[in-house]
């Protein structure tokens, strides 16, 4: 499940990539880059902002529903920490004993 949401998440992003540079810039129609007329565009005078915007909303919503899906999947068997091995003290530390004879004094 969680490989077949990641291959889906990564064609997701390759779909948005493509969505996004396939706007138009400023100036620019998208007609003649694929050889149309200057008064020409490729999806009708008024559809390929409107096109390339729908396309954009349901791609992005893809996108961020799919994240947080993979976020779920991915921790909700075990924690982030699971892998941390902490140290187990099987036997309190002793205090060190402290020497029995006395050092002399220096004046």
């Amino acid at each position: 499940m969680e490989t077949l949401l990641l291959t889906f998440h990564i064609l997701i992003c390759i779909v948005m990539i493509v969505v996004v540079l396939l706007h138009r810039g400023k100036g620019a129609e998208l007609g003649p880059g694929f050889g149309g007329g200057s008064s020409q565009t490729l999806f009708g005078p008024r559809g390929a902002t409107t096109f390339l915007n729908k396309v954009a909303t349901v791609v992005a919503i893809l996108f961020m529903l799919s994240s947080v899906l993979l976020t779920y999947i991915t921790t909700r068997t075990k924690s982030v920490v699971s892998d941390v091995n902490i140290p187990v003290q099987s036997e309190p530390i002793q205090p060190t004993q402290q020497p029995t004879e006395k050092q002399p004094s220096q004046k």
